[in-house]
């Protein structure tokens, strides 16, 4: 079917005046079609934060695609990204994507799909070569403040802000901490202590 929106080349007039031009050229045009890497934005992700292998998200780059007169085309969605955690083996910090993320997208000098499926070692599942197909997603720049965070500042402070609560190993720990007050961990005061072996309360606000 046409297509009632035109676009314009990126040859010239001089791409064709000579041999060496329209070589170039060529050339020039083979090597745009080499996805390196790029800023994307995160439209969907399988994933919700909670305790799962590691998912996919689904991005669109953010750098648009200009055509010969440089008017933008948006690129496309790229589907089932893997992306980065922060993991060694059984070890792991999660905190998942969300839609909205704007992070890093690396492209692989080969097909990965049968690894993607595998897990393992594999052929390339084709001999596409350094495709936009071939994604990696690894998050976190050009992003606004957090809200809830580990902050290891300058001073050599370590600073906690959660949203609701603390919970180490399924077991409630507190509704709030509050570091602003500069709470020492090792000789802030509880309530409700019992003698004996006894364990302490939650901390009495300061």
């Amino acid at each position: 079917m046409p297509n009632d929106q035109s676009y314009a080349g990126a040859q010239t007039y001089a791409d064709g005046s000579n041999e060496y031009d329209t070589l170039l050229f060529i050339i020039n045009q083979a090597i745009r079609q080499n996805a390196t890497a790029t800023v994307a934005q995160v439209k969907a992700v399988t994933n919700d934060g909670g305790l799962a292998p590691v998912g996919y998200v689904d991005v669109q780059p953010m750098v648009h695609m200009l055509d010969g007169n440089s008017q933008p085309t948006p690129h496309g969605v790229i589907y089932n990204v893997p992306y980065t955690r922060l993991q060694g083996g059984k070890n792991a910090v999660i905190i998942d994507p969300v839609i909205g993320d704007i992070g890093i997208c690396i492209f692989a000098s080969h097909d990965i799909s049968s690894v993607k499926t595998n897990k393992a070692p594999s052929n390339p599942g084709s001999r596409r070569r350094f495709s936009m197909a071939d994604g990696l997603y690894i998050g976190g720049v050009l992003n606004g403040v957090p809200e809830n965070y580990i902050q290891f500042d300058s001073s050599g402070d370590i600073v906690m802000k959660p949203a609701t609560k603390v919970t180490v190993l399924g077991q409630f720990v507190a509704d709030k901490i509050t570091t602003s007050a500069g709470v020492d961990l090792d000789t802030h005061p509880h309530g409700g202590v019992q003698t004996g072996t006894g364990e302490s309360g939650p901390p009495i606000p300061g």
